[in-house]
């Protein structure tokens, strides 16, 4: 059998840039060990299979898997890649204006709109009700700086402050003053084994600066499981990040549209839109949305 796959560079307008996503648009037949063997073979980021039920125009069923062949049961970036892909290759058909969909994935059904325009995408936007527990029990300032490999003093306790926030997983939330402290940041492995980080169940640090250069905040994944020079993408970790920013009390209910970057010009820049309806409910609406091209195509023989 032959199977049709692309590669698509999602939150972003340019090449080599964004997330790093490959998709198969026809991948009906494959098995879960097929599956699992392709991802570590294409060794991105996440593959996404997508497979066609019977009489169902606006509707794709997604599996997911990681670079490691483990299968993820919710995934964010891979929603914006699909979309572009299954756009760009003609399996769904797009008119003018805004194009609603549903893709359905192991933890259960996203809604999806996908803007087109000339019948190809231009923005694609996904939504999501998450419930959040949030503990403000964090290592001390002076742990949290010697894992990151910065000065207690970069850390910010005026306006936000460190909690753990798990919308399913759980993630070390570490704000800082200033832009050029995301960058310099540095996991140290040590550090973290010596702290009560590990106590916390949370294996990422999810750090940010308010004011990036290019957006609102910019963000960045650290930890034990990430390379000491990597930037990965955060997709994952957004809907953790905006019930943090409504846990503050100034922040005022209401919809909420802000952006935020991950990486810089050395690796691979993402900008991602997001919007969140703050109802002091259990439940917080979000909506991620953002650009997308693709970059790449090929077959694949099994």
């Amino acid at each position: 059998m032959t199977y049709q796959y692309y590669i698509a560079d999602v939150f972003t307008q340019e090449a080599f840039n964004g997330a790093q996503i490959a998709v198969l648009p026809a991948a009906d037949g494959l098995t879960t060990e097929q599956m699992a063997a392709i991802a570590k073979e294409i060794n991105l980021s996440e593959t996404v299979f997508v497979f066609h039920p019977e009489n169902a125009e606006k509707y794709r069923k997604m599996r997911t898997f990681s670079a490691l062949g483990e299968e993820k049961d919710y995934v964010g970036h891979p929603i914006v890649a699909t979309a572009y892909v299954l756009g760009h290759c003609g399996d769904i058909h797009l008119s003018e204006g805004i194009n609603p969909f549903v893709f359905e994935q192991n933890s259960g059904p996203v809604d999806v709109n996908i803007s087109a325009k000339n019948g190809k995408p231009v923005f694609v936007q996904f939504a999501n009700k998450v419930s959040s527990v949030i503990d403000r029990f964090v290592p001390n300032d002076e742990e949290l700086a010697d894992l990151l490999s910065l000065k207690v003093s970069d850390l910010d306790h005026k306006k936000y402050s460190p909690r753990l926030v798990s919308c399913g997983l759980p993630y070390l939330i570490v704000p800082v003053w200033q832009y050029k402290s995301v960058r310099q940041a540095r996991f140290n492995y040590i550090a973290w084994s010596q702290s009560t980080a590990p106590q916390t169940a949370a294996q990422e640090i999810l750090l940010f600066a308010p004011k990036s250069p290019n957006a609102d905040f910019n963000l960045r994944l650290l930890g034990p499981k990430i390379g000491l020079h990597e930037d990965p993408p955060v997709g994952n970790a957004l809907p953790a990040f905006a019930a943090y920013l409504c846990s503050f009390e100034f922040t005022q209910q209401g919809t909420h549209a802000f952006t935020v970057e991950r990486g810089d010009e050395n690796t691979r820049r993402s900008i991602i839109n997001i919007e969140m309806d703050n109802k002091g409910g259990s439940q917080l609406p979000i909506r991620v949305g953002g650009e997308g091209l693709i970059f790449a195509e090929g077959k694949i023989f099994i």
